[in-house]
């Protein structure tokens, strides 16, 4: 596996890896209503564009597949971690935190799917409130946790 940083032509990838992880991985915790209302399948690609490279951003390869991406703002908040649906478990996840957590002094805060909440705590992140978002007027529950470094 490679990890790279995020280039514009990574851009279309992503967001078919996106959509087509949400709505498998995460279709265990959440209703088919609320998978759409998270990922569409229309995704603005400039605006993905733009927020990619506002912020610290990685993919992972596997040959010339993408198989995971991730994304840090300079602020700490770790934005978004997704990984193919078939390449689950074998140590993606976990290598793009490594790289992205290095960047940061001080404390990484992410919201956390429910699928994704046991893979932050196991590296040491903290739940520090569930709460209830809107997307397209349908509620998700997250987690909002923390990690000090």
């Amino acid at each position: 596996m490679e990890i790279r940083e995020y280039r514009p032509e990574d851009c279309e990838a992503i967001t078919r890896l996106f959509y087509d992880t949400v709505h498998t991985v995460n279709r265990r915790d959440y209703a088919p209503a609320q998978l759409d209302a998270w990922a569409d399948g229309s995704p603005d690609l400039d605006a993905w564009n733009r927020s990619l490279q506002e912020h610290f951003s990685l993919v992972a390869l596997e040959g010339e597949e993408l198989v995971g991406f991730a994304d840090m703002a300079a602020d700490g908040y770790l934005d978004r971690l997704y990984v193919h649906k078939d390449y689950q478990g074998q140590g993606i996840a976990t290598a793009l935190c490594n790289r992205l957590e290095q960047t940061v002094a001080g404390t990484i805060v992410t919201h956390a799917s429910i699928t994704a909440r046991p893979f932050f705590e196991k590296r040491g992140y903290r739940v520090v409130k569930e709460q209830q978002v809107e997307r397209r007027g349908i509620r998700l529950t997250n987690f909002v946790m923390e990690k000090m470094q």
